[in-house]
């Protein structure tokens, strides 16, 4: 790979992840201590509309990206149309609205994680010795809008976080314009007579012939329920606990993910594809277990060391399950198929446990804020329970043949 696309490649992830972690990392605490005073059920509605637009997002990407247009030019629309709706967003006063245009929003921006690595994909020659390399820079883009949140502690004031919506739009707007001028990534269908089923995606349905991914796949769909816990509560536990900073705080998991991404050529070598996927997701289980008991006080190093598993928790499963689905798939259906992983596990999976999420939250609210002991305990041991399923009906154990 040239280096100069390797540099187009870095900054695309960068920013594609920055506008995202920019305003998704607060939203609980926006919506619950603002002025739009939303249930916890309701913020695991408007938490829940990621998952409505990953569903979506297969058939976005099957239908126009695979058959009729280049990824690159997809992406920029649909950066452009975001950034006016995240403004719009930023004034929203009350919740039903703030939802609608949500979810709108969440929609266009979902395929949006799958162009980004059909397009890296598209460049790279060996995915799972560089695209760890590519993808670290989503991390740190989502690590330098937590950061510029603490620096600005847009937190100590609820009502105002309406600020990361704004910023959101300036920087969507920009990289919609970006988007145009990286590498060419046509439609590897165009021109082709194909079945109404190709057209909408629904070709990469083929992958789950094969019965270890179809484990995969169905694991991927069950893990992202207690996954939703974190994306969706954490900000809002750890400001509730009295964590200074906290969306600073919680980018030492990205920190310990980027560590981890530029380390998992080396993982790839000594592990094999399900000790790899296990491990992320025992992480789970060990993370909420440090939740439920970690405090402020005398604890606190439990509720760091919850936050920086984050590194092993995403990236040993889902980068490993991206590479895994990328290998089965082939280059026909590239996008097709990350479309699909993306339903499962941004999509189905999450869209269960924000709900899921939500009324636990509801139901374990004391006057003091929630008991959060009992609130984490649900998705430790739902995350056991998948953990030991993939570890009994998985069967692949190839090591990923690549040098360190």
């Amino acid at each position: 790979m040239k280096f100069t696309t390797k540099i187009q490649l870095s900054v695309m992830m960068f920013f594609n992840f920055f506008i995202w972690g920019i305003w998704f990392v607060t939203m609980g605490t926006f919506l619950t201590k603002g002025d739009i005073g939303a249930t916890g059920a309701q913020t695991g509605m408007a938490y829940g509309t990621q998952c409505l637009g990953a569903i979506v997002a297969p058939f976005i990407v099957g239908m126009i990206a695979d058959k009729f247009f280049a990824a690159q030019k997809i992406l920029g629309i649909l950066h452009l149309i975001g950034g006016v709706l995240l403004y719009v967003i930023s004034s929203s006063t009350n919740f039903d609205s703030f939802y609608s245009l949500l979810l709108i929003y969440m929609i266009l921006f979902m395929p949006t994680l799958a162009l980004v690595n059909s397009i890296s994909l598209n460049q790279i020659k060996d995915a799972e010795k560089e695209f760890s390399k590519i993808r670290v820079w989503g991390t740190i883009g989502w690590i330098a809008s937590g950061l510029i949140i603490g620096w600005m502690a847009w937190e100590a004031s609820p009502k105002t976080l309406n600020i990361t919506f704004l910023v959101a739009s300036i920087v969507s707007v920009g990289f919609g314009i970006y988007s145009f001028f990286l590498p060419n990534t046509p439609p590897p269908k165009a021109g082709k007579s194909v079945s109404f089923s190709e057209t909408i995606g629904l070709d990469a349905l083929k992958v789950l012939a094969d019965k270890n991914y179809l484990v995969f796949f169905i694991a991927s769909i069950l893990i992202c329920i207690p996954l939703a816990f974190y994306y969706g509560q954490a900000n809002q536990f750890l400001n509730e606990v009295g964590v200074e900073s906290a969306a600073a705080k919680m980018t030492m998991g990205q920190m310990s993910e980027t560590l981890f991404l530029f380390l998992m050529p080396l993982f790839f070598v000594r592990f094999g594809i399900k000790q790899m996927l296990l491990i992320g997701m025992l992480a789970w289980v060990l993370r909420y277990l440090l939740f439920a008991y970690g405090n402020v006080d005398d604890s606190l190093w439990m509720l760091y060391a919850g936050i920086i598993l984050h590194g092993i928790c995403y990236d040993f499963f889902f980068v490993t399950g991206q590479i895994y689905t990328d290998q089965k798939a082939g280059e026909n259906v590239r996008s097709s198929a990350q479309g699909l992983i993306t339903l499962a596990t941004y999509g189905v999976g999450m869209y269960i446990g924000f709900y899921v999420a939500g009324m636990i939250v509801d139901q374990n609210a004391i006057d003091a804020g929630h008991n959060w002991n009992k609130i984490w305990i649900f998705p430790c041991i739902f995350a056991a329970g998948i953990s030991l399923m993939f570890f009994v009906f998985f069967r692949e154990k190839a090591k990923a043949k690549i040098e360190a």
